[in-house]
């Protein structure tokens, strides 16, 4: 009788202590959600533990060049899209738009402004690669040749041991894993759900299994990533947030606080949970268009922003049959089909970083497309966004050729 006794209280007790699971839960299974997306990816920090960067105590802020137009419209297989309605269909919420480090274009939509932080999603993963070039030149890692376990000993056993480091940051590990969005039963979802309930990230790394010899085929796996932030926090003995704080956000001059999403356990969501600013995203750009040099300091180790943008394998090269992508891949960069050397950082539900050396063009474009998981819609398509760029580093090239009268 006792026990009966206590039950509601305890029942109760239950409760209490997994409502703020059940909370992000239910977050996580509505936040593509047409009438709640956009705002969705702009208060994660209203739903998640989330770990703290502060604005540089010595923020940069860009000059302001002649403001362009956009071009109105641009060809991607075989259609003609008009620019604004582009825009529109993939609901973008912010497009910025630098060359030669100055200010060519500033936008926002849909209620989003210039201190709104938004979500990243795999755009992050390139900030990750900054850091762990970083640390290869501060000796934290003394080789991308060596295999991930001698840093993080606890994937013995799993999918990642007996990976390199450099097939890890190459996305070819050979690791079985379903990144279909779209799937509510794929590996993605399935960790997702998982996040949100707070178990660990670096536990469910160590579920994975091998499907592959690495190195011999592209794969995109997001949690190649998570094990890449397992090697930056064991090799440096610091957190994410802490080594970035002091090594790319301080010097870069960042203008804004940040944050990342982080598990219950303080571990922060490295494949994709940076959450900051329009214009300090464009700072990666500024910084790896000027071979890892910020206001004549290296940050970035140039030889390190080389290789991170050159498909060194033919399983990395665009549209081999060893890949499962249509883009090349480096050191978590997209690499295009190009004769200009553009490389791009990417994430879902259309958010991108373009970079184009030629034109010395940074383009950033953030977005909450709740069609993205449609595969037949062609506006969410990453070849669709690559044309729009491409589009605008020529009108920039055009816009500048025109003679302005005095």
């Amino acid at each position: 009788m006792k026990y009966l006794k206590f039950t509601p209280l305890l029942l109760l007790f239950l409760l209490l202590l997994a409502a703020p699971k059940l909370k992000r839960l239910y977050h996580a299974i509505y936040l593509f959600e047409e009438d709640r997306i956009v705002e969705n990816f702009r208060t994660f920090n209203q739903h998640s533990s989330t770990s703290e960067l502060k604005a540089s105590t010595k923020p940069f802020t860009y000059s302001k060049g002649e403001i362009i137009d956009l071009p109105t419209s641009f060809k991607y297989a075989g259609q003609s899209f008009d620019t604004q309605e582009f825009l529109e269909a993939t609901t973008t919420t912010g497009l910025f738009i630098l060359q030669n480090d100055s200010i060519r274009f500033e936008e926002y939509y849909n209620g989003n402004t210039e201190t709104t932080r938004n979500i990243s999603w795999s755009v992050a993963k390139s900030f990750v690669s900054a850091l762990v070039g970083i640390a290869v030149a501060e000796d934290h890692i003394e080789s991308i040749e060596d295999k991930i376990e001698k840093y993080v000993p606890e994937l013995k056993g799993s999918g990642y041991e007996g990976v390199r480091i450099k097939d890890i940051l190459q996305m070819s590990t050979g690791v079985r894993f379903n990144e279909d969005y779209g799937d509510f039963y794929s590996d993605i979802n399935r960790w997702g759900r998982g996040f949100a309930l707070g178990r660990s990230q670096d536990e469910f790394a160590t579920t994975l299994v091998r499907e592959r010899e690495p190195g011999t085929y592209n794969h995109y796996v997001s949690i190649n990533t998570h094990v890449l932030g397992m090697l930056l926090a064991r090799a440096t003995g610091r957190s994410i947030t802490d080594y970035m704080q002091e090594k790319l956000w301080d010097p870069v001059g960042m203008e804004h606080d940040a944050y990342w999403v982080t598990d219950d356990e303080g571990v922060e969501l490295a494949l994709g949970g940076l959450n900051c600013t329009l214009r300090d995203y464009a700072k990666i750009g500024s910084l790896y268009i000027n071979k890892g040099v910020w206001r004549d300091k290296q940050i970035v180790p140039e030889t390190w922003v080389a290789a991170s943008t050159v498909a060194d394998a033919p399983h990395l090269q665009p549209n081999n049959p060893n890949s499962k992508h249509g883009f090349g891949y480096g050191y978590q960069w997209w690499l295009p089909d190009s004769k200009e050397g553009e490389f791009m950082a990417q994430g879902v539900y259309n958010q991108h970083i373009y970079i184009n050396p030629s034109t010395r063009t940074v383009i950033v474009k953030l977005s909450a497309n709740h069609k993205f998981t449609d595969p037949d819609y062609i506006p969410s398509k990453a070849g669709a966004a690559l044309e729009f760029f491409r589009a605008v580093a020529k009108e920039i090239g055009v816009q500048e050729a025109v003679p302005i009268a005095l």
